[in-house]
Parts: C-alpha cells; sequence; structure tokens
C-alpha cells in the first residue's frame, strides 16, 4: 500500500509539474490526487475534519490577503511606488528594482509582486536580453524577500499558522541570510549590463478609476498597513492569523463602501467595490493548495512520511544536510507540498529538559524550522520553474529554461549556500 500511495503521489505531481504539455490545469490534478489518496487509506471522521480545518485557516488567510492585494492593485496603488523610479543608468536601475522587490515581497505575495515590477520593467527597459536578466533579479529577490517574514510566503505562512515559528524570531534569524541570498546574484549580474536605458512615454492616468491621488495613497497606505497588522493582532490575541486577515478585509471593505458611496456621479465601470475584486481572484490557485495539502495528508495519515523522515534521520541526522537537499528539491518541486511533507515528517515538539539536542532543532522556532523558511523559499530561486514568482515572470517575458540555467542557476546556488552559512555563523553567535 505504501509504495502504491507512493507511486499515485509521484504520479501526481509528474502530471502537475507538465502542465502546460498536457494541457490540463494543475488544480484538477491536485483535487484528483488529494481525494484518491483519501480513499485508499483508513482512516476516521476526525482524521478527515482535524486535518480540513488545517488547511481551511491557510485557504481563508489566502483569500482575505489575495483580495486585499486584488484590491490595492487595482485601484493603482502600487504604481505610486514605482512612478518615482526615474534613473536610466541600467546598474543603478537593477538595484533599485531588486530592493524594492525585496520589501515588497515581504509583506505581500511574491507572485504579486512579481507581476507589479516586471509591468514596471517593461517601461523601463526595451532590450528583450537585458530584460531576462532583470527579470531573473527579480524572482531571486521576490522568493528572497517572501522567506523572511510570517506573511512574505505561503511556505512561511503555513509554518507561522502551525506555531512552527514566530514572527519576530523569523525576522531576526533569516532576515541577513536572505539579503545575502539576493546579494550575491546581485553583485554579479551588474557587471553584465552597461550604458543607459531609453526614456519611455508616461502612460497616463487610467480613465476607469474615480479616485483621486490622495484616495490612491490612502488605498496603498491602508492595504499594506492591514497585512502588516495581522502578525500584531495574532500576538495580542492569541488568535490564528486567518481570523486577523478577515478582521483586515472587513475594514476595506467598509472602507471602500464609505469611499464609493460618497461619489454620486460615476459611471458603473469606475466602481471597483469588494465583490467585483473577488472575482478576480484566483480560486483556481486556492482549490490546489487544498488538493495537495489534502494529498500530503494522506500520506501522513498512511505512515509514509514517519517512514521518509525515518530515512533522513538514520541517514543524515543533520538539520542543515536535510534542509540544504530540500532547498535543491523546491527548484524542481512546489514549495507548498514539500514544506507540507516536512512538516508532516517532522512533527513539532515541545520544549522538554528531557529532549536531546537534536530534537531541539524542532522546536518552536528551532533550527529546522528556520531553515525550512529559508530553503523552501530561497531554493526556489535555483530554477525558474521552482517557485510561483519564476514560472509567471518565465511566461510574461518568454525567458528561456536553458539560458535561465546557463546563467542564474549557478549565482542563484551561491547566494543559498552563502545565506545558510551566514544563518550557521548567526547561531553560533546569537
Amino acid at each position: 500500500m505504501i509504495l502504491l500511495l507512493t507511486s499515485i503521489f509521484i504520479l501526481g505531481y509528474v502530471l502537475i509539474a507538465l502542465e502546460h504539455q498536457t494541457g490540463i490545469n494543475k488544480s484538477a490534478i491536485a483535487l484528483l490526487l488529494g481525494i484518491s489518496l483519501w480513499t485508499l487509506i483508513q482512516h476516521t471522521d476526525n482524521e478527515i475534519v482535524e486535518h480540513l480545518g488545517d488547511i481551511a485557516e491557510i485557504l481563508f488567510y489566502l483569500l482575505g490577503a489575495m483580495t486585499i492585494v486584488e484590491w490595492i492593485d487595482t485601484h493603482e496603488g502600487f504604481d505610486l511606488i514605482t512612478r518615482h523610479i526615474t534613473t536610466r543608468n541600467k546598474r543603478k536601475l537593477l538595484w533599485i528594482i531588486a530592493l524594492i522587490t525585496f520589501i515588497m515581497s515581504s509583506v505581500l505575495d511574491n507572485l504579486t509582486t512579481a507581476i507589479v515590477m516586471i509591468m514596471l520593467l517593461r517601461r523601463l527597459v526595451n532590450d528583450q536580453q537585458e530584460r531576462w536578466i532583470f527579470g531573473s533579479i527579480i524572482i531571486v529577490a521576490a522568493n528572497a524577500g517572501g522567506a523572511w517574514t510570517p506573511i512574505g510566503d505561503v511556505t512561511t505562512i503555513m509554518l507561522w499558522i502551525n506555531n512552527n515559528i514566530t514572527s519576530l524570531n523569523v525576522i531576526r534569524h533569516l532576515f541577513l541570510p536572505s539579503l545575502v541570498s539576493l546579494f550575491i546574484p546581485l553583485v554579479i549580474s551588474t557587471f553584465w549590463l552597461h550604458g543607459k536605458t531609453q526614456p519611455q512615454l508616461n502612460s497616463g492616468t487610467n480613465p476607469t478609476l474615480a479616485i483621486s491621488r490622495s484616495e490612491q495613497i490612502t488605498i496603498l497606505t491602508l492595504g499594506i498597513a492591514s497585512l502588516l497588522f495581522v502578525p500584531a493582532f495574532k500576538e495580542l490575541t492569541n488568535l490564528p492569523p486567518f481570523m486577523g486577515i478577515m478582521l483586515a478585509l472587513g475594514c476595506v471593505w467598509a472602507y471602500t463602501e464609505i469611499l464609493y458611496n460618497r461619489k454620486k456621479k460615476i459611471t458603473p465601470d469606475k466602481v471597483h467595490r469588494i465583490p467585483s475584486i473577488l472575482s478576480k481572484i484566483d480560486y483556481a490557485t486556492l482549490l490546489f493548495f487544498l488538493g495537495i495539502l489534502m494529498a500530503v495528508a494522506a500520506l501522513q495519515i498512511a505512515g509514509v512520511l514517519d517512514r521518509m523522515s525515518s530515512f533522513l534521520n538514520d541517514k543524515l541526522h543533520d538539520v542543515y544536510l536535510i534542509n540544504i537537499i530540500i532547498g535543491f528539491l523546491s527548484s524542481v518541486i512546489d514549495n507548498v507540498p514539500l514544506v507540507a511533507a516536512a512538516m508532516g515528517m517532522y512533527p513539532l515538539t515541545h520544549t522538554d529538559a528531557t529532549l536531546s539536542p537534536y530534537l531541539v532543532n524542532f522546536t518552536t522556532d528551532g533550527t529546522f524550522w528556520e531553515l525550512l523558511a529559508y530553503s523552501a523559499g530561497i531554493g526556489g530561486s535555483i530554477l525558474i520553474i521552482g517557485s510561483a514568482a519564476g514560472v509567471v515572470v518565465m511566461g510574461m517575458e518568454r525567458i528561456n529554461f536553458i539560458w535561465y540555467m546557463k546563467h542564474i542557476t549557478w549565482i542563484a546556488t551561491l547566494g543559498y549556500l552563502a545565506g545558510i552559512g551566514v544563518y550557521y555563523i548567526q547561531k553560533m553567535f546569537i
């Protein structure tokens, strides 16, 4: 049975990876995979409800966060940030774009950040080959920025919600390693660029918007503040993060209603209330998470993940080596099932005087969980298909897979390993 379940999971994942070749949406495969595995294992109703409850927390959080980000983007709040970039020097521009991406991705999802920065890039850089360099660094920066905050990436959200990591400690321990993982590829790629870009014409104001510049600023400020509010809400109330994000969504929803109720003489096409924003949300992505997380839960119930963890412990028995391997796996395997599998393989332990030095690594804010957040996120930059940001940039800019592997893989790998080295040094002195 173990072999059958593992084979089905691997087959399902291969079909997910070959989405573009098969023409079948990965969400459909994930749902088929998740439900199929549960039909084959022995389980109780309580086990299904327990795992579904944990998954629902993640899905509701993502729904709220995606809605708020889409709300900001629809009202062109992000454009207020990007339109102030005026430099024409290519090297300086690369650093500016990389650092903005790094910061934005720490509070917003990597996918949205990558899309916003690529749209900006198209207005600043004409040459396609040079845009490939810029776009690749955007991928590295987005993944690096998402790894050091609890809300920066889906995988860190999963670990944070499950109390594997806490807000302040993950920021304190992973900020510098994440920055180093970006810094090394950024320095190297700087030498590939020369000269200045050609100035671009400003497209002007969007005619479908009926709000003023000050209202745009308010929307941007309120949106980002609401996302930043969630970790504080969890710390203050000890309530799950999805309740904090739903509270934040309720606040921006109420503000939106008040905003448009005051504007009496505007056409319907210029009204962007939350119900219309919700229609733009990528629900297929949410269903993908549901399917893949249910599949991983089934493997956990069946004991597959326990056997894998025992194998790694027996053969390696080193949290650094295990996470280095996980990081390289994340370059070809989606981070969500990878982290979910690791969480199933290594249950969270509670601090106890009787714990061995090795098991201490698996307590809240333990070395294993912090390295897992880092490795799963940063390792996704090694190949262009290793992260959602990479896939979307690849599609938007038509970046060649082989070109990325030839030019970017080695510098992303250097950054990834250097960041782990920095983390190790920090643990020795902090």
